[in-house]
């Protein structure tokens, strides 16, 4: 799978451990945001943009944005066409997410998640599936708002 992630300056620690984690899965990994540790402060919606727009042309198959808590890009990442985000801080959330909603940009706090939470979200969410079926009509009607 190819995987686009991002994150701004409270991310970037975080964004790294899951870039070698999703390396390691097998995944190509399309990486976004500043290299350095202790980079100058990056705003959260330039990423999410990056990410969103490669999920929404289908350059990526899915996006993993890292912020503070998450949420500023969650909300970012929904503005663009296709894209379904969410900020998700625990496992069953995150296989709920990918089972019911089809969850294609995971969203994640580089503040109120430690390393190894963050891995094992995004495992979870990773290795499950879209449930189809009741889902999809689901997931139809809220397409529909992109085109009122």
């Amino acid at each position: 799978m190819k995987i686009s992630i991002g994150s701004d300056h409270h991310g970037v620690n975080i964004r790294q451990k899951l870039t070698q984690l999703m390396t390691r899965l097998g995944h190509q990994v399309l990486e976004h945001g500043p290299k350095e540790e202790k980079p100058e402060p990056v705003d959260y919606p330039d990423v999410a943009g990056e990410v969103s727009r490669e999920v929404s042309k289908g350059t990526a198959d899915r996006g993993v944005l890292i912020c503070g808590t998450g949420i500023g890009m969650c909300i970012a990442a929904n503005k663009f066409h296709g894209i379904r985000a969410a900020t998700i801080a625990d496992e069953l959330t995150a296989e709920i997410s990918r089972r019911h909603n089809d969850l294609n940009v995971l969203c994640l706090s580089g503040d109120l998640l430690s390393e190894h939470n963050a891995e094992q979200i995004l495992k979870v969410w990773l290795d499950a599936a879209f449930d189809d079926g009741r889902h999809q009509r689901r997931i139809e009607k809220i397409s529909a708002f992109e085109n009122p």
